[in-house]
Protein backbone atom coordinates (compact mmCIF):
# COMPACT_ATOMS: atom_id res chain seq x y z
CA UNK A 1 0.00 0.00 0.00
CA UNK A 2 1.39 3.40 -0.95
CA UNK A 3 1.74 6.28 1.48
CA UNK A 4 -0.93 8.15 -0.47
CA UNK A 5 -3.36 5.27 -0.11
CA UNK A 6 -2.66 4.99 3.60
CA UNK A 7 -3.37 8.69 4.12
CA UNK A 8 -6.38 8.94 1.77
CA UNK A 9 -8.97 7.98 4.36
CA UNK A 10 -7.79 10.41 7.12
CA UNK A 11 -7.53 13.17 4.51
CA UNK A 12 -11.11 12.56 3.40
CA UNK A 13 -12.24 12.58 7.03
CA UNK A 14 -10.64 15.98 7.55
CA UNK A 15 -12.16 17.28 4.30
CA UNK A 16 -15.60 15.97 5.29
CA UNK A 17 -15.34 17.60 8.74
CA UNK A 18 -14.36 20.91 7.12
CA UNK A 19 -17.27 20.65 4.69
CA UNK A 20 -19.65 20.07 7.60
CA UNK A 21 -18.29 23.15 9.38
CA UNK A 22 -18.78 25.24 6.24
CA UNK A 23 -22.38 24.05 5.93
CA UNK A 24 -23.02 25.00 9.55
CA UNK A 25 -21.40 28.40 9.01
CA UNK A 26 -23.61 29.05 5.97
CA UNK A 27 -26.70 27.99 7.90
CA UNK A 28 -25.79 30.35 10.73
CA UNK A 29 -24.90 33.25 8.44
CA UNK A 30 -27.72 32.97 5.91
CA UNK A 31 -30.42 31.91 8.34
CA UNK A 32 -30.17 32.52 12.07
CA UNK A 33 -27.83 35.50 11.88
CA UNK A 34 -30.06 37.28 9.38
CA UNK A 35 -33.11 36.58 11.55
CA UNK A 36 -31.40 38.07 14.60
CA UNK A 37 -30.28 41.16 12.67
CA UNK A 38 -33.87 41.70 11.50
CA UNK A 39 -35.09 41.32 15.09
CA UNK A 40 -32.61 43.93 16.30
CA UNK A 41 -33.80 46.36 13.62
CA UNK A 42 -37.45 45.73 14.43
CA UNK A 43 -36.87 46.26 18.14
CA UNK A 44 -35.32 49.63 17.38
CA UNK A 45 -38.31 50.47 15.17
CA UNK A 46 -40.66 49.41 17.97
CA UNK A 47 -38.89 51.77 20.34
CA UNK A 48 -39.35 54.66 17.90
CA UNK A 49 -42.97 53.64 17.27
CA UNK A 50 -43.72 53.85 20.98
CA UNK A 51 -43.03 57.55 20.81
CA UNK A 52 -44.89 58.27 17.56
CA UNK A 53 -47.85 55.89 17.60
CA UNK A 54 -48.35 53.96 20.85
CA UNK A 55 -51.54 52.37 19.56
CA UNK A 56 -49.66 50.55 16.79
CA UNK A 57 -47.06 49.04 19.11
CA UNK A 58 -49.08 45.97 20.15
CA UNK A 59 -49.49 44.58 16.64
CA UNK A 60 -45.85 45.33 15.85
CA UNK A 61 -44.69 43.49 18.99
CA UNK A 62 -46.81 40.50 17.96
CA UNK A 63 -44.95 40.46 14.65
CA UNK A 64 -41.64 40.57 16.49
CA UNK A 65 -42.76 37.68 18.72
CA UNK A 66 -43.51 35.60 15.62
CA UNK A 67 -40.05 36.40 14.28
CA UNK A 68 -38.50 35.30 17.58
CA UNK A 69 -40.30 31.96 17.41
CA UNK A 70 -39.17 31.53 13.79
CA UNK A 71 -35.56 32.17 14.83
CA UNK A 72 -35.89 29.64 17.66
CA UNK A 73 -37.25 27.08 15.19
CA UNK A 74 -34.19 27.73 13.03
CA UNK A 75 -31.87 27.09 15.98
CA UNK A 76 -33.68 23.83 16.79
CA UNK A 77 -33.51 22.66 13.18
CA UNK A 78 -29.80 23.39 13.01
CA UNK A 79 -29.18 21.59 16.32
CA UNK A 80 -31.12 18.62 14.95
CA UNK A 81 -28.85 18.49 11.91
CA UNK A 82 -25.64 18.84 13.94
CA UNK A 83 -26.52 16.21 16.57
CA UNK A 84 -30.17 15.49 17.41
CA UNK A 85 -31.15 15.67 21.05
CA UNK A 86 -33.30 12.55 20.74
CA UNK A 87 -30.17 10.58 19.79
CA UNK A 88 -28.39 11.80 22.92
CA UNK A 89 -31.36 11.12 25.21
CA UNK A 90 -32.94 7.99 23.73
CA UNK A 91 -30.55 6.32 21.31
CA UNK A 92 -30.50 5.18 17.69
CA UNK A 93 -33.95 3.62 17.40
CA UNK A 94 -35.87 6.66 18.64
CA UNK A 95 -33.67 9.04 16.65
CA UNK A 96 -34.35 7.13 13.43
CA UNK A 97 -38.08 7.02 14.19
CA UNK A 98 -37.97 10.81 14.50
CA UNK A 99 -36.34 10.97 11.06
CA UNK A 100 -39.04 8.69 9.64
CA UNK A 101 -41.86 10.77 11.12
CA UNK A 102 -40.42 13.93 9.55
CA UNK A 103 -39.70 12.35 6.17
CA UNK A 104 -41.75 13.44 3.17
CA UNK A 105 -41.99 9.86 1.91
CA UNK A 106 -42.98 6.69 3.84
CA UNK A 107 -39.97 5.43 5.79
CA UNK A 108 -40.10 2.24 7.86
CA UNK A 109 -37.79 1.72 10.83
CA UNK A 110 -36.92 -1.79 12.05
CA UNK A 111 -34.70 -1.32 15.10
CA UNK A 112 -36.27 -3.37 17.87
CA UNK A 113 -34.20 -4.63 20.77
CA UNK A 114 -31.37 -2.12 20.54
CA UNK A 115 -29.62 -0.93 23.69
CA UNK A 116 -27.50 2.13 24.31
CA UNK A 117 -23.99 2.41 22.95
CA UNK A 118 -21.02 4.73 23.13
CA UNK A 119 -21.65 8.15 21.53
CA UNK A 120 -19.23 7.49 18.66
CA UNK A 121 -21.02 4.24 17.80
CA UNK A 122 -24.52 5.73 17.95
CA UNK A 123 -23.50 8.83 16.01
CA UNK A 124 -21.71 6.90 13.28
CA UNK A 125 -24.56 4.46 12.67
CA UNK A 126 -27.27 7.13 12.89
CA UNK A 127 -25.62 9.57 10.48
CA UNK A 128 -24.69 6.74 8.11
CA UNK A 129 -28.36 5.70 7.92
CA UNK A 130 -29.51 9.29 7.40
CA UNK A 131 -26.92 9.91 4.69
CA UNK A 132 -27.83 6.68 2.90
CA UNK A 133 -31.50 7.69 3.05
CA UNK A 134 -31.09 11.17 1.55
CA UNK A 135 -32.58 11.47 -1.91
CA UNK A 136 -34.22 8.05 -1.91
CA UNK A 137 -37.93 7.43 -2.06
CA UNK A 138 -39.91 5.19 0.26
CA UNK A 139 -37.36 3.17 2.21
CA UNK A 140 -36.77 0.78 5.08
CA UNK A 141 -33.98 1.23 7.62
CA UNK A 142 -32.94 -1.79 9.67
CA UNK A 143 -30.49 -1.71 12.60
CA UNK A 144 -29.60 -4.79 14.65
CA UNK A 145 -26.85 -6.46 16.63
CA UNK A 146 -25.04 -9.52 15.29
CA UNK A 147 -21.77 -11.27 16.07
CA UNK A 148 -20.49 -8.50 18.31
CA UNK A 149 -21.28 -5.75 15.82
CA UNK A 150 -24.00 -3.20 15.20
CA UNK A 151 -25.30 -3.66 11.66
CA UNK A 152 -27.54 -1.43 9.54
CA UNK A 153 -29.21 -1.57 6.15
CA UNK A 154 -31.02 1.08 4.11
CA UNK A 155 -33.14 -0.22 1.25
CA UNK A 156 -33.38 1.34 -1.22
CA UNK A 157 -30.37 3.47 -0.41
CA UNK A 158 -28.87 6.55 -1.96
CA UNK A 159 -27.97 6.10 -5.62
CA UNK A 160 -25.40 7.91 -7.74
CA UNK A 161 -23.72 9.68 -4.82
CA UNK A 162 -20.23 9.55 -3.39
CA UNK A 163 -20.46 7.81 -0.02
CA UNK A 164 -16.72 7.80 0.67
CA UNK A 165 -17.16 10.00 3.78
CA UNK A 166 -19.54 7.40 5.24
CA UNK A 167 -17.06 4.64 4.41
CA UNK A 168 -14.29 6.60 6.14
CA UNK A 169 -16.36 7.27 9.26
CA UNK A 170 -17.13 3.58 9.62
CA UNK A 171 -13.56 2.58 8.80
CA UNK A 172 -12.18 4.91 11.46
CA UNK A 173 -13.92 2.71 14.08
CA UNK A 174 -13.08 -0.59 12.41
CA UNK A 175 -16.40 -0.82 10.55
CA UNK A 176 -17.27 -1.62 6.96
CA UNK A 177 -19.65 -0.21 4.34
CA UNK A 178 -21.19 -2.31 1.58
CA UNK A 179 -23.09 -0.97 -1.42
CA UNK A 180 -24.84 -3.56 -3.54
CA UNK A 181 -27.88 -4.34 -5.64
CA UNK A 182 -31.22 -5.51 -4.29
CA UNK A 183 -34.13 -7.20 -6.08
CA UNK A 184 -35.82 -4.84 -8.51
CA UNK A 185 -32.61 -3.01 -9.39
CA UNK A 186 -32.55 -0.80 -6.28
CA UNK A 187 -29.44 -0.03 -4.23
CA UNK A 188 -28.79 -1.60 -0.83
CA UNK A 189 -26.53 0.37 1.52
CA UNK A 190 -25.41 -1.63 4.53
CA UNK A 191 -22.65 -1.56 7.08
CA UNK A 192 -21.31 -3.03 10.29
CA UNK A 193 -19.54 -1.48 13.25
CA UNK A 194 -17.83 -3.68 15.87
CA UNK A 195 -19.03 -3.26 19.43
CA UNK A 196 -15.67 -3.54 21.11
CA UNK A 197 -15.60 -3.35 24.88
CA UNK A 198 -14.03 0.10 24.93
CA UNK A 199 -16.63 1.54 22.56
CA UNK A 200 -19.77 -0.07 23.91
CA UNK A 201 -19.59 1.11 27.52
CA UNK A 202 -23.10 2.35 28.43
CA UNK A 203 -22.98 6.11 28.86
CA UNK A 204 -25.23 5.91 31.93
CA UNK A 205 -22.75 3.66 33.74
CA UNK A 206 -20.57 5.39 36.29
CA UNK A 207 -17.12 3.94 36.79
CA UNK A 208 -16.05 4.25 40.38
CA UNK A 209 -12.46 4.40 41.59
CA UNK A 210 -10.45 1.24 41.33
CA UNK A 211 -10.23 -0.72 44.58
CA UNK A 212 -7.16 0.06 46.61
CA UNK A 213 -4.62 -2.68 47.03
CA UNK A 214 -3.60 -3.28 50.58
CA UNK A 215 0.09 -3.34 51.19
CA UNK A 216 1.29 -6.57 52.67
CA UNK A 217 2.16 -6.15 56.18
Amino acid sequence: MTAGARHASPARLVAAADADRRRIERALHDGIQQDLVALAVNLQLARELCQRDPAAVDSFLEEIARDVHAALDGVRELAQVIYPRVLIDHGIAEALRAVASAAEVPTRIDAAGLGRYAPEVEGTVYFSCVEALEGSGSATIRVWEEYGSLAFEVLPGQQGRDLSSMRDRLGALGGRLTIGSAPGGSTRVSGTLPLEAGLATPRCESMGPAPRKESPG
